[in-house]
């Protein structure tokens, strides 16, 4: 069997997804186990079916089939949590002081768009705020290019402005405008209304009034949602996506701009490339697995677009490494710290692994917990959750690739966040606490299922 090298375009990676609903102060005292029961069920719903979506191959325009890209996946898995009223963001977002919803969104890319990543804030009548961050996104290439779309007439008669021109952060009506233009569905503001929000924002201002523990935006007996959801995807071409939206802090300012629609502060994604393989198998002097001829030659017929024979270790490689990071909990602390861009710049410049990138800014002592001073679990500050995935593909001096790898990113610094991912062995997990213990279930049954 004659076995033949690969070109360096011709990898494809395994499709990994994880998504969150919110962290913070989440523990049993406040979450009953009907209610407990109710969020992971939710949780291996929507990581179920945003799998099926995944792995299922779609025409193109090529009419070959191929499966959805990093960013479709991401922005499939955050439309179903945007439209449960179980977590903040689209129909369950939180109220401001003054009893509005106020909702923003992002999206962000390792590769394949001019603009990267963008965001949206502000919004009262677009129903699915991750779509206009997706649609800000594709419109991008036209926007920044002078596409046959970039006209001034082109975006609406009561605003002199080309599309979103080069713009990364569009603010209210101004992004509404362009939701509609895009023909994404407005609604009314009522649709964003759920009694169980109301409350919470009712109680919360009442315990300010009265001077209880805690202030209206944070409660050391009752968990009022601070945080956002968010999904982070990897595509088969080895694209990462981090998709995000909420409705903010609970009561917070009429206008006030949190992290989530924030490139850097929230939410990122990016990819280089490095000498050699320092965080991987090819830098730390050895392989991970030394495979036999027969089981190389029988791996290459069955994984043709893997190089599979075994490096000669100490031969200089280069590694692309990709990773992409969705942020929850308090947003102002994840402004000052910057955390979606720290994860990836201390993943990039130490370098550290993905894992120990996340743990570095969302884990316990972590940059976001220092953040918070004397006042940690105080006033809420600090509190929070990072979701990611990290692929890294590494190649010798002929571009062959030797080695492919990705693994799922999580950690978080409070009581709880509520998660869900896919496993290697396509098995769904769902969690809300550090030390549970839970085994994973069939995600295509799951999907079906529900």
């Amino acid at each position: 069997m004659e076995y033949k090298r690969q070109s360096p375009t011709a990898v494809k990676v395994k499709p990994r997804l994880i998504i969150h609903g919110g962290a913070g102060n989440i523990k049993p005292a406040n979450l009953a186990p009907p209610q407990y029961a109710e969020y992971r069920a939710a949780l291996l719903t929507i990581i179920s079916k945003t799998n099926a979506y995944m792995t299922t191959p779609t025409p193109t325009t090529t009419a070959t089939a191929a499966l959805p890209s990093a960013l479709e996946t991401a922005v499939h898995a955050v439309t179903l949590l945007e439209n449960n009223p179980l977590f903040n963001s689209g129909h369950g977002a939180v109220f401001t002081r003054d009893g509005i919803n106020e909702l923003e969104a992002s999206v962000m890319v390792t590769r394949g768009f001019a603009k990267r990543g963008v965001g949206v804030t502000g919004l009262r009548h677009v129903r699915n705020p991750i779509l206009l961050a997706k649609a800000m996104l594709e419109h991008g290439e036209a926007d920044l290019g002078g596409g046959s779309d970039s006209h001034p007439s082109s975006l609406s008669s009561g605003i002199d402005a080309p599309s979103a021109q080069g713009h990364t952060l569009l603010h209210g009506p101004t992004a509404e405008v362009l939701a509609e233009k895009y023909g994404l569905e407005l609604v009314d503001p009522g649709y964003f209304f759920t009694q169980r929000r109301w409350d919470e924002h009712i109680r919360a201002l009442e315990r300010e009034r009265t001077g209880e523990e805690g202030n209206a935006t944070w409660s050391r007996s009752e968990f009022l949602p601070q945080g956002t959801v968010g999904a982070v995807a990897l595509d088969e071409e080895g694209v990462v996506c981090a998709a995000t939206s909420t409705g903010g802090l609970t009561n917070k300012l009429t206008g006030r701009i949190g992290d989530t629609p924030s490139v850097g502060a929230g939410f990122w994604a990016e990819e280089w490339v490095e000498e050699g393989d320092p965080t991987g198998a090819f830098g730390k002097g050895g392989p991970a697995v030394v495979l036999s001829e027969s089981l190389r030659g029988l791996m290459a017929d069955c994984l043709p677009s893997l190089s599979v024979y075994t490096p000669v270790f100490g031969k200089a490689v280069k590694t692309t490494r990709a990773i992409a990071a969705s942020g929850t909990g308090n947003g102002d602390s994840f402004w000052r710290v910057a955390a979606g861009r720290t994860v990836g710049a201390v993943a990039r410049f130490k370098p550290l692994s993905g894992k120990e990138a996340v743990s570095f800014v969302a884990g316990a002592g972590g940059e976001l917990q220092r953040s918070a001073g004397d006042r940690w679990r105080v006033t809420g500050e600090g509190e929070g959750g990072i979701i990611g995935i990290e692929v890294a593909v590494t190649r010798d001096e002929e571009g062959d690739v030797v080695g492919v790898r990705s693994e799922i990113l999580q950690d978080f610094n409070c009581n709880g966040m509520y998660r869900a991912w896919i496993d290697d062995e396509g098995l769904a997990h769902a969690k809300i606490y550090h030390d549970e213990v839970e085994e994973g279930v069939d995600a295509r049954l799951y999907a079906e299922k529900w």
